[in-house]
């Protein structure tokens, strides 16, 4: 599996005008094309920053949509009044406790570190990570997006509410460290963000 990001830092007054294109034009258009597994949205209303991620069943559906959703990217874009920074990943891990319910919070971590120890990144997730997010009250899901070639990767751990994304705030903030640590990775980023459009079918993967 795999997927396709756009991060834009738009502007906070423009983020309902934004949800209601993504709901209304943008996810019935997507999940329409072949190979798609799926959309969801999330957006910080506090910073303006939203990031959009589609999942597909291979590089090659990912990339042959390429051009079709462009137009769809450059409109959301002017729509909030911000420049769109795309990547493409590989769905590396996903596991899904419960469903995200409406109101669900994410809370997204970047990290850095040798490609050559993506693989040691990925079991540090699956056998250190996943067992601690599992007993944290409120869990709902956690994935890893992953660049091989350039070390990157993406963590998104979902909560049932805001409620509880704010009181797993610290126990996150442990994990996180701890993880970055013993897979030798950076952190160069975390934030959080309301999960506005949750409609991803990727299978699980732990």
């Amino acid at each position: 599996m795999y997927a396709r990001t756009t991060t834009i830092h738009g502007t906070t007054q423009a983020i309902d005008d934004a949800v209601a294109y993504m709901r209304d034009e943008v996810m019935p258009a997507v999940q329409d094309m072949d190979g798609c597994v799926g959309l969801s949205f999330l957006v910080d209303r506090d910073t303006g920053r939203c990031i959009v991620a589609t999942a597909w069943q291979t590089e090659e559906a990912m990339s042959a949509t390429a051009d079709r959703v462009r137009p769809m990217r450059d409109r959301l874009a002017a729509v909030l009044g911000g420049a769109a920074e795309v990547r493409t990943w590989e769905i590396a891990a996903l596991h899904r406790l419960h469903e995200a319910p409406a109101g669900a919070c994410a809370r997204v971590t970047w990290l850095r570190s040798d490609p050559e120890r993506a693989d040691e990144l990925l079991d540090t997730f699956r056998m250190g990570v996943l067992p601690r997010l599992e007993e944290l009250d409120g869990f709902c899901s956690a994935s890893v997006l992953l660049d091989r070639r350039e070390g990157a990767a993406a963590t998104t751990v979902t909560y049932a509410d805001r409620a509880a994304l704010e009181r797993n705030r610290e126990a996150g903030a442990a994990i996180r460290e701890r993880a970055s640590r013993e897979s030798g990775a950076e952190i160069t980023d975390v934030a959080e963000f309301e999960l506005v459009l949750a409609h991803l079918r990727v299978p699980e993967t732990v």
